[in-house]
């Protein structure tokens, strides 16, 4: 068998958004943003450990955190994760249609997340809870806030990425738009899954 042979083989038994090698030193360099996005996170909960207990009279995390509406944006973002991972199959299958709507369930629930933590933001504000009430607050919201910005700006990719799909179909280029941004939405349930146990369960613990 021929070299060229070979590659053309190697090629088709990979996934679609590898098969291009344009599109695939892409997505090696989406990994490399992913790195830079790590890096913030990591000051922000390191921030976040050293503000914490600074609560200047204002409320603290045992008083503030009410954990039902944290276990329903955890449920919806950890289902999220998984109806984009059945996106992704469905779209090395070759099923546009389930890859579709599988990627907008993934839209209305991440939707759902950011619209709850609004809604929690809201309700701390009535209570005269806000980032300018003490040090605490501040690193409170602005850690959970940068996740929040980051879902909702991941809502509006994946909503250009409906369109592209609709116009293009699954090409090299939109699966691994859709691929990269199945990383990009996997990395924030994991930093939610940080979030979640070192913020919220921790600050009712203690």
């Amino acid at each position: 068998m021929s070299a060229l042979a070979q590659e053309e083989q190697l090629q088709q038994q990979l996934p679609i958004e590898f098969a291009d090698e344009k599109e695939s030193i892409k997505i090696t360099g989406f990994w490399m943003f992913l790195v830079t996005d790590v890096l913030i996170f990591a000051s922000l909960f390191s921030t976040y450990a050293v503000m914490h207990s600074s609560l200047a009279m204002g409320p603290s995390p045992t008083q503030l955190f009410k954990m039902g509406p944290v276990m329903l944006e955890t449920l919806l973002l950890l289902t999220s994760s998984f109806t984009i991972g059945l996106s992704i199959y469905n779209m090395r299958k070759g099923n546009l249609k389930a890859m579709w709507w599988l990627l907008l369930l993934t839209i209305v629930l991440g939707a759902g997340f950011v619209s709850s933590e609004i809604n929690d933001f809201i309700s701390f504000a009535h209570l005269g809870a806000t980032w300018h009430t003490s040090a605490f607050l501040s690193a409170f919201d602005i850690l959970v806030g940068t996740h929040g910005g980051h879902v909702t700006f991941g809502i509006f990719w994946a909503v250009t990425l409906l369109f592209q799909l609709r116009k293009r179909g699954i090409t090299p280029q939109t699966a691994r738009k859709v691929y990269t941004f199945s990383l990009y939405w996997h990395f924030l349930d994991i930093v939610w899954i940080f979030i979640y146990t070192y913020v919220y369960l921790s600050g009712k613990i203690v």
